[in-house]
């Protein structure tokens, strides 16, 4: 199996993961989980977590699906927090905003450890087109073995409203593989074209909380506060509508 979606996790269950057991769908493991802090969160059914995946496929062009270059390198970072773990993305601007959506992640959601995370590859053999993202360094997959494509309804609400939060916080210039037409819940994507303003704007006030206590990854924030909330729904309903509008122009 290629690295888009086959690391197999190695770091404990978050306490809200607990696994319960797993389906085998047309040969790939499905993961199913209870658990939580305080009440029991029920897990998904396997009917309403499986959505169509593509056959794998080589991608032969030149920029990958977001509209970037497809690179031979990428460097590798190191993700703050989270021991030695490290992650291979494009520099610059690209880095500053996955590196932070990953350490949130780490912080709010689950620890993730070296072999949790994967970004860029040069195997060009991929599923759903938007894994060719990680060919240009613009994608990274966290817990991909848990959350594999074709799976979908698998992340706790707790989590996944962090998710959105995380999302929200960078101003739509991530997308999330959960709204995919064929989703994959692990993986996260630059959702903008290079150049675009906006990812240097929001690159540039991820960069200014780092060095400011009390900002940026590591400070868990309220995610169901109301402004929060409003804004993570706003920003999950316009990536939706573009998403359609992009399918019906196809």
């Amino acid at each position: 199996m290629n690295q888009h979606g086959n690391a197999v996790p190695h770091t404990p269950l978050h306490r809200r993961q607990v696994v319960a057991g797993f389906v085998a769908i047309g040969g790939a493991a499905l993961w199913t989980a209870t658990g939580g802090a305080g009440a029991a969160v029920a897990a998904p059914t396997a009917g309403r977590a499986v959505t169509t995946a593509p056959s794998a496929a080589r991608w032969s062009g030149a920029q990958s699906a977001n509209g970037w270059p497809v690179v031979e390198r990428a460097p590798e970072h190191r993700v703050e927090g989270a021991g030695g773990t490290r992650v291979s993305c494009l520099g610059g601007d690209v880095a500053t905003v996955l590196l932070h959506l990953v350490r949130r992640y780490h912080y709010e959601v689950r620890a993730i450890g070296p072999r949790d995370v994967t970004g860029h590859t040069t195997d060009r053999v991929i599923g759903p087109p938007y894994e060719s993202n990680h060919l240009s360094g613009t994608a990274v997959t966290v817990f991909p073995a848990l959350y594999p494509a074709g799976a979908k309804g698998n992340v706790f609400p707790q989590d996944l409203a962090t998710i959105r939060d995380i999302l929200a916080e960078l101003d739509g210039v991530v997308a999330w593989g959960g709204d995919q037409e064929h989703a994959k819940e692990s993986h996260f994507q630059i959702a903008v074209a290079p150049g675009d303003q906006k990812l240097a704007e929001v690159a540039a006030r991820v960069g200014a909380w780092d060095p400011r206590p009390g900002a940026g990854a590591g400070v868990v924030p309220d995610v169901f506060a109301t402004g929060r909330r409003t804004r993570a729904r706003d920003l999950r309903d316009r990536q939706n509508q573009q998403a359609r509008q992009n399918r019906r122009s196809q």
